[in-house]
């Protein structure tokens, strides 16, 4: 990235930060003002900010104010720092109840990050650090989050080739439709050797206030100490887990109605 590009982008944050004052809406020649930058400058800058929704003019004024996708970004923010707030406990919890690795995920595209982690207290530990991607279709975080989003968002997922990573990796379209339709009436997901050798998972879903997905919590071990009655066992630990996260984010089931996401 150029010197100059730099600069372009260090002043469009210098625009949106001007925004904080909370006044009303604020003209051209005032943000170039006390910003010290050219009209034509600030001009194009919020032509910019502008297209990409970051603000909005006031069609009654002609001022610009921060528009609705700096509020969207903003909940983001908010979900993720009450995520880690409402998550710690449980994940704690769910490490000294199971002995295993337990972390939380968010679905990106067709990608799981994880933004939470406990690792176990086992010798034999699997390394998935906080801030990696992973592939959904192949993960039991990932299965969650895709059975749970919008099927608009699902189907632009599934109309992509589905690597496969071992020869277990689900990568027939209809064949991981049925069982994310399968996850969405049995509450809860697994994956077994399907995005490494000798490596299970298995997740459950996290709800905001609304009842939206908006995060997978799940726990991962080698197979050999992950058969499948402990699996079986560990999953309605992992769905009453999940359910206490939702709970600490604001989610009741006799309040907020289940759905299968937002819609994209």
């Amino acid at each position: 990235m150029t010197d100059a590009t730099l600069s372009t982008v260090r002043n469009a944050a210098r625009v949106l930060k001007a925004f904080l004052t909370r006044e009303e809406s604020i003209g051209v020649s005032e943000l170039a003002r006390r910003l010290g930058l050219g009209k034509s400058a600030v001009h194009r800058l919020l032509t910019t900010l502008l297209a990409e929704g970051l603000v909005e003019q006031d069609p009654r004024t002609g001022g610009y104010r921060l528009g609705i996708v700096m509020f969207e970004l903003g909940e983001a923010v908010k979900v993720h720092l009450d995520l880690h707030a409402a998550a710690g406990p449980v994940l704690a919890q769910l490490r000294e109840q199971t002995g295993e690795s337990s972390q939380v995920g968010v679905l990106d595209g067709d990608e799981v990050v994880y933004v939470d982690r406990l690792e176990s207290a086992h010798t034999l530990r699997l390394f998935t650090e906080t801030g990696r991607r992973v592939p959904a279709h192949c993960t039991s975080s990932g299965k969650v989050l895709l059975a749970h989003c919008s099927e608009a968002a699902r189907e632009r997922v599934l109309a992509r080739p589905l690597p496969a990573l071992t020869p277990h990796t689900i990568t027939d379209p209809d064949a991981l439709r049925a069982e994310l339709a399968a996850i969405r009436v049995r509450g809860w997901a697994e994956a077994v050797n399907e995005r490494e050798i000798g490596v299970a998972s298995i997740a459950s879903p996290i709800r905001d206030v609304r009842g939206d997905v908006v995060a997978a919590l799940s726990i991962g071990a080698p197979v050999a100490r992950f058969g499948a009655v402990p699996r079986r066992r560990i999953a309605r630990a992992l769905v009453e887990a999940g359910e206490a996260v939702s709970r600490r984010l604001g989610w009741s089931p006799e309040s907020a109605p289940r759905t299968q996401g937002r819609e994209a």
